[in-house]
């Protein structure tokens, strides 16, 4: 097994340790020294085989094209290319949400900032405005009314990034000063944790409090859709509890749980679910591989 990861964090640590109790072989490849030519490997020699690569990179870029070169080598990846291109797009993802019938907030886009406060003004204030891309809590603004509104896409349009002038908007759900975190490890649903903050925003990363979450249907139901929609894989969903029952606010392709895991104790081993999930991948891409060789002869 390959671990791609160019920083060994809690999560890397507890993942490299429940890949040894399990006697699994592994090699943990950091993705800032990895190159090779196309269709060669590794420095040009074929490079070792794994029978699959769990991808803890922690920069987009970095992870989705170190995906890409594994799935080009027929190496199962958890997560795939192709769930981490959706879940890197906050965009993306919510129309994959929505034509999946996940319950999510009433969410609106503009192309320009020009037209940013208009479509908040028709979604109705409050509103969140989020960048397409991004992760705790960054550049994420809670907007009360329309000069607030002018103000903040006033600066968003200042930005050099073109992915920066789309406009997300979200609904601002009146939560219970907690949002919820439920990790998805295949159709697994892991656990989950209640997320306090004083503040808004209930990002972990941001400092956030996480106490068990009982797992109940009207969770892991939308939790486990909403995997299935952007593709699967190892995922952290995050939910609100609206006035009609839990929104999906977004799908996390790199999922940090040490927070989850502090709460949790014993009781949840994520690390664990992981390396599982990732066996079975491996071993699912083995048959898948062994039936075609037996179909070619």
């Amino acid at each position: 097994m390959a671990v791609l990861a160019s920083r060994v964090r809690y999560e890397e640590k507890r993942i490299f340790a429940a890949l040894e109790r399990r006697g699994v072989a592994y090699a943990h490849v950091d993705t800032r020294r990895l190159g090779e030519e196309l269709g060669a490997g590794p420095a040009g020699n074929g490079g070792p085989g794994y029978a699959a690569a769990l991808n803890r990179e922690i920069s987009h870029s970095r992870a989705l094209y170190a995906s890409l070169l594994f799935e080009a080598r027929g190496v199962a990846t958890v997560n795939t290319s192709d769930t981490i291109t959706v879940c890197g797009d906050k965009l993306r993802t919510s129309l994959l949400l929505r034509r999946a019938g996940v319950p999510v907030p009433r969410t609106a886009v503009a192309l320009a900032p020009e037209a940013g406060a208009d479509a908040a003004e028709r979604l109705g204030f409050p509103v969140v405005l989020k960048p397409l891309a991004g992760s705790w809590g960054r550049l994420v603004a809670a907007v009360h009314d329309r000069d607030q509104a002018e103000t903040v896409l006033e600066h968003r349009a200042a930005l050099p990034t073109p992915q920066q002038h789309i406009v997300y908007l979200q609904e601002l759900v009146d939560k219970p000063g907690r949002d919820i975190r439920v990790i998805v490890a295949g159709d697994e649903v892991v656990g989950a944790t209640y997320r306090y903050s004083d503040g808004w925003r209930t990002n972990a990363a941001r400092g956030a409090r996480s106490a068990p979450c009982p797992l109940t249907p009207e969770l892991t139901g939308p939790a486990r859709a909403a995997a299935r929609a952007v593709g699967g894989g190892v995922l952290g969903v995050d939910l609100v509890e609206g006035p009609g029952g839990p929104l999906v606010l977004e799908v996390n392709h790199t999922v940090e749980f040490q927070g989850f895991q502090d709460a949790h104790g014993d009781a949840v081993d994520v690390a664990d679910a992981i390396v599982a999930h990732l066996l079975d991948a491996a071993s699912r891409d083995g048959a898948a591989a062994g039936a075609r060789r037996g179909e070619a002869r």
